[in-house]
C-alpha cells in the first residue's frame, strides 16, 4: 500500500472538514487511519488531527491527496517544494499543483513563502530572483516559468467556519433557500459594508440588466454616487438597457417606473447603443451631454471602473465592451483581487465567472430569484458565497435602505 500522513488543523469538527475528508478517501477507494486527534475545547481552541491515508497505486493517492488540499490537508512531512520548469507557453510539467482559492503557502528554502493573487485553478509559479510566489492562468505560461509540481511542500488554509454566534457571513455556511430571515441578512450585509468602507475597503458588484429592469437601477446609481461601489463588472445588457432607461425611460421596451408597454419600444435598446455609437463611449456620451444619469453615467462621474466583457450574444455591442473574453477575464482579475467584498446580482454566467477569480478571503453575495445559480456557485468551489434567493426589485431597495439607517 501506498501511504502518506496528512494533518487537519482548524474548527475541523463543526466545519464537517474531518467528516468530508473521510467521505472523500472512502468515496475514492482509498483508505485511513487516524494517529492522532485533538478536539478544542473552547471557541477560541483550534482542533488538529493526523490520519494516514493509504491507496493501492501512487496515482490513486496523488488523486485523492489532491482532493483533499482543497479542504485545507496539509502533507504532515514537510519537505521542499518541487520546481519544474516549463518547457513550452501555455504548458505547463505533468502533475503540476493545480491551486485552489484558499490561502496558500509554499516551503520554499526553507521558509514558508505566500502564494499571491491567489485563484482557484490555476499553477503557481516561483520567481527565484525576488524571490516570491504567485498563481498563473495556464493561458499565461512562459516557457522557463518555474511551476510548482505535486503537493509536497503546500499548505492551504481555508476560511474557517466562525464559532461564535452565526453570522452572515459565516464561512461554509452557504445553503440556499428562499426562507432564510431576508432582512436580518441584508442588514447584516449593510453593516459589513460600512465597516469595510470605514477601513478603507473596496466593494465591487456584479450585475446583471434584472437590476434594471426591476427599477432597482436608480439604487445602484445612488450606491455608486455615495461611494459604496468601488468597480462593476457585467455585460453588454446592464450598461445598455441602463442607458436605455435614462435616454427613453425604458427597459427592454417597458417603462421603468409604470410597467407599461411602449409601442415600437423593443427597438429602444437598439436605438440606445448607436446613440453611445455616435458619441465613440459611454465616456464620451456623457462629456457631450447624451447620457445624464443612471448606473453608467455614475461610474464615470465618479471614477468607478467597469469591466464590460462581452458574449457571442451581444447586440451591438457598446463600444466599451471587451469583445475578447480572455482579455475581459484579465481585468477582472485585476479587481477580483483587490475587492474586500463582491454582491453579485442577477447574473448566473458573470456570478460564476467572477466567483471563479476570487480568493474565498473575499466576502461574497449571490442575490439571484433562482436559487440554481447560487447552487452552481457553490459547486464550482465558491463555498464562502452566502446566497439569497429573492427578487432582485426588492432586495436593492432594501439593502439601500439598511444602509441610511443610523
Amino acid at each position: 500500500m501506498n501511504k502518506r500522513t496528512i494533518e487537519l488543523s482548524g474548527h475541523i469538527i463543526d466545519s464537517l472538514t474531518l467528516t468530508k475528508t473521510m467521505g472523500i478517501i472512502m468515496d475514492k477507494g482509498g483508505e485511513f487511519d487516524i494517529l492522532e486527534i485533538d478536539v478544542g475545547r473552547k471557541k477560541s481552541d483550534v482542533s488538529r488531527a493526523k490520519i494516514e491515508v493509504s491507496a493501492d497505486s501512487p496515482e490513486l493517492l496523488n488523486s485523492i491527496l489532491d482532493e483533499l488540499s482543497v479542504l485545507g490537508a496539509s502533507i504532515d512531512e514537510i519537505k521542499e517544494v518541487k520546481l519544474v520548469a516549463s518547457t513550452k507557453d501555455k504548458v505547463a510539467p505533468e502533475g503540476f499543483y493545480s491551486s485552489s482559492n484558499h490561502t496558500t503557502h509554499i516551503f520554499y528554502k526553507g521558509n514558508w513563502m505566500l502564494v499571491e493573487e491567489i485563484e482557484m485553478d490555476c499553477l503557481v509559479v516561483v520567481d527565484e530572483d525576488t524571490p516570491r510566489a504567485y498563481v498563473k492562468p495556464i493561458a499565461d505560461v512562459k516557457a522557463g516559468d518555474m511551476i510548482v509540481v505535486g503537493l509536497d511542500g503546500v499548505r492551504v488554509t481555508p476560511p474557517h467556519r466562525s464559532r461564535d454566534e452565526q453570522q452572515v457571513f459565516e464561512f461554509m455556511n452557504s445553503e440556499v433557500s428562499s426562507e432564510k430571515p431576508l432582512m436580518n441578512l441584508i442588514n447584516g450585509i449593510a453593516k459589513e459594508m460600512k465597516e469595510i468602507k470605514a477601513k478603507g475597503g473596496k466593494i465591487g458588484i456584479v450585475g446583471g440588466p434584472a437590476i434594471v429592469h426591476t427599477g432597482s437601477g436608480k439604487f445602484l446609481a445612488s450606491l455608486i454616487r455615495e461611494g459604496y461601489i468601488d468597480v462593476i463588472m457585467a455585460g453588454n445588457a446592464l450598461a445598455t438597457h441602463d442607458i436605455e432607461s435614462d435616454l427613453f425611460g425604458t427597459s427592454l421596451g417597458i417603462e421603468v417606473e409604470t410597467g407599461k408597454i411602449v409601442a415600437h419600444g423593443h427597438t429602444h435598446h437598439m436605438r440606445a447603443i448607436n446613440r453611445i455609437n455616435q458619441s465613440g463611449s459611454i465616456q464620451n456620451a456623457v462629456d457631450d451631454g447624451t447620457l445624464t444619469g443612471g448606473i453608467m453615467y455614475e461610474c464615470i462621474k465618479n471614477d468607478v471602473p467597469y469591466v464590460l466583457a462581452g458574449s457571442i450574444r451581444d447586440d451591438g455591442p457598446l463600444p466599451d465592451v471587451i469583445t475578447d473574453t480572455v482579455e475581459a477575464q484579465k481585468l477582472m482579475r485585476k479587481y477580483a483581487q483587490e475587492v474586500d467584498m463582491v454582491i453579485m446580482i442577477a447574473t448566473m454566467l458573470h456570478s460564476i465567472a467572477t466567483g471563479n477569480l476570487l480568493p474565498s478571503r473575499v466576502k461574497s453575495i449571490c442575490v439571484d430569484i433562482n436559487p440554481s445559480t447560487v447552487t452552481k456557485l457553490s459547486d464550482r468551489g465558491s463555498a464562502q458565497v452566502v446566497g439569497i434567493v429573492t427578487d432582485i426589485g426588492t432586495f436593492l431597495p432594501l439593502l439601500y435602505n439598511a444602509l441610511h439607517e443610523e
